[in-house]
């Protein structure tokens, strides 16, 4: 047990001796869409090399923070692939500046269809209760009915073309009777005999029963 703790405190020593000595680099960037060019915000970065050290962007995709040279990152973002990036040897300046362009990550779902019925025998009752619709000829032929055109009829209003059909027609007709000599029955000498011979003979008819 002894001899495992000693290895295991070795193990860790070397892993931080060799850590600490790569040099250190300020990595800074800014995260982009690839397609649109547009930031993306919030991104997460692990560090795959010390461990899974993470940061994270701000909301308009920049970041920055120091890492070791030859450092493995990886940025991640729902709704994006992950991207995997190594940081530079033998850097002239202790600091590298990257454009992130990470890619859409399009996932299609299999296409699901709602049902209105909570279960079979929901579904079972309504198809047996069910109305079926007109066929387009019994359609037509309601729409041509006279209950159908009379409601129309009663309810729409008139257009442009009746109310220029009417017009015509009346004016059509004051023109006909424009130069007619209307009489009156009253005035008519011929009607005065004939009611005076109607009356004075009387009405045959009621003798003969």
């Amino acid at each position: 047990m002894k001899n495992l703790l000693i290895i295991l405190l070795l193990t860790f020593g070397l892993q931080a001796f060799s850590q600490q000595g790569k040099p250190l680099v300020q990595f800074s960037g800014v995260v982009y869409d690839r397609d649109s060019n547009s930031v993306v915000p919030y991104v997460t970065i692990r560090n795959l090399s010390e461990e899974g050290k993470t940061y994270s962007a701000n909301y308009k995709g920049y970041f920055s923070f120091v890492v070791h040279e030859g450092d493995s990152l990886v940025f991640s973002s729902v709704g994006y692939k992950k991207l995997k990036l190594n940081i530079p040897k033998n850097l002239t300046e202790r600091k590298f500046t990257a454009l992130i362009k990470i890619k859409a990550d399009n996932i299609e779902l299999p296409m699901v269809t709602v049902f209105p019925w909570a279960s079979v025998d929901e579904f079972k009752k309504d198809f047996l209760t069910m109305k079926f619709a007109d066929d387009d000829l019994e359609i037509a032929m309601k729409n041509i009915s006279k209950e159908s055109l009379r409601d129309l009829t009663a309810s729409l209003p008139r257009d442009g073309g009746e109310y220029n059909g009417t017009s015509f027609q009346n004016n059509h007709n004051t023109l006909m009777n424009s130069h007619m000599v209307q009489t009156n029955p009253l005035l008519n000498p011929f009607a005065w005999g004939a009611l005076i011979k109607q009356i004075t003979e009387g009405n045959k008819s009621r003798g003969k029963d």
